[in-house]
């Protein structure tokens, strides 16, 4: 049952889609509208679309909007230029990780913060609070934009003939100033699925429209209307982490393995002291060796010893089998060998390299 729960500008499109909804978040969205599998693999093979419109947005502005994203990201962005992005943990004192963000930048006094759908309110709140002596004006503007994500190696061809001017060719790039089936969007070359691809930020006001017009040409494509059970498998073959998962306000991104997006040489920033002792824990890949699902939050042993615990876990389409995400003592970190605790049932898993899966 979906009443009572928050729905995007694209609801009534998943219902005549035959979507399966479900309760994500205090939000009603699609987990599937054919197979989980069959939508998993038209991203890897060909394209999907999918429906993102909960995720967050929050605006940054103002002559210091840099010195307020330098005080409370990990990463760099001063070097960051008009019409890229930037993938950044955002923590507290401790280390731990408050969200973990992709920031774009419009120009010097305009940068806008897509923040994952349950810490909107957390992370618009977190940030205003640290805006001590500057000169910035911080704005929720979530429920003003429509979000959709086109992935697979198909997604350029499928939509570039939808768009009135050339997509943004680099990887973590994008254009503000141009139209998709004739509606005004933000068209980034980004996504969660370890595949090529778009999102598309849209007002909310134009949710059907450019979504129909945009789900004929995946369509025609031979591609497919993706729901989030594929997108979960997709970004966890990628090894990407998922906030409240392989990140939380317990678990710092340099534990996550995000160390690419930690800076350490940049000016002080919150979490820069906590985050430059060397972490005790690290997060690994595992591959299950025996029959069995080792889903979040199942024990991880070498030796006989407790070394750890499951954060992600489940088949891997693209690979065949079952792997897990796990977070592991660092004593444990170079081992190879395991036992998982799936069901009262010890099962033998081997290292298996992060990102399990990566494009050609």
């Amino acid at each position: 049952m979906t009443e009572g729960l928050k729905r995007t500008p694209l609801y009534e499109a998943h219902l005549a889609l035959g979507g399966k909804m479900v309760d994500f978040g205090g939000w009603a969205l699609p987990v599937q509208y054919s197979s989980i599998l069959d939508e998993h693999r038209a991203v890897r093979e060909n394209c999907g679309l999918f429906d993102v419109s909960h995720m967050g947005e929050l605006f940054i502005k103002g002559p210091e909007a840099l010195k307020l994203l330098q005080r409370l990201m990990t990463n760099d962005f001063s070097t960051l230029k008009p019409c890229s992005c930037r993938y950044s943990p955002m923590c507290y004192p401790s280390g731990g990780t408050v969200d973990d963000v992709l920031v774009y930048m419009f120009n010097e006094e305009k940068y806008l913060l897509v923040v994952n759908a349950s810490n909107t309110k957390k992370d618009f709140d977190w940030i205003n609070s640290n805006t001590d002596g500057l000169n910035v004006l911080v704005v929720n503007e979530s429920e003003r934009f429509a979000e959709v994500a086109l992935q697979g190696p198909c997604a350029e061809e499928v939509l570039a003939p939808l768009c009135s001017m050339a997509l943004p060719e680099k990887y973590f790039s994008f254009n503000s100033k141009l139209t998709v089936a004739g509606v005004p969007a933000i068209v980034s070359r980004t996504g969660y699925t370890g595949e090529d691809g778009f999102e598309v930020y849209y007002e909310a006001k134009y949710g059907l429209d450019l979504y129909n017009a945009l789900l004929d040409r995946v369509q025609s494509a031979g591609g497919l209307p993706c729901g989030l059970g594929s997108r979960d498998t997709l970004r966890f073959e990628a090894g990407m982490p998922l906030y409240g998962h392989e990140l939380s306000e317990s678990i710092t991104p340099k534990e996550a393995g995000l160390g690419f997006a930690i800076k350490l040489n940049k000016e002080a920033f919150i979490g820069k002291e906590a985050l430059t002792a060397e972490p005790s824990r690290k997060r690994i890949g595992l591959k299950l060796l025996e029959r069995g699902i080792a889903r979040e939050q199942c024990e991880v042993f070498l030796n006989g010893k407790l070394i750890g615990i499951t954060t992600s876990g489940g088949p891997a389409p693209t690979l065949g089998g079952n792997y897990a995400m796990a977070l592991v003592d660092i004593s444990a970190k170079d081992a190879k060998e395991f036992e998982v605790s799936v069901r009262d049932r010890k099962l033998k898993a081997e290292a298996a390299a992060l990102p399990f899966y990566k494009r050609a």
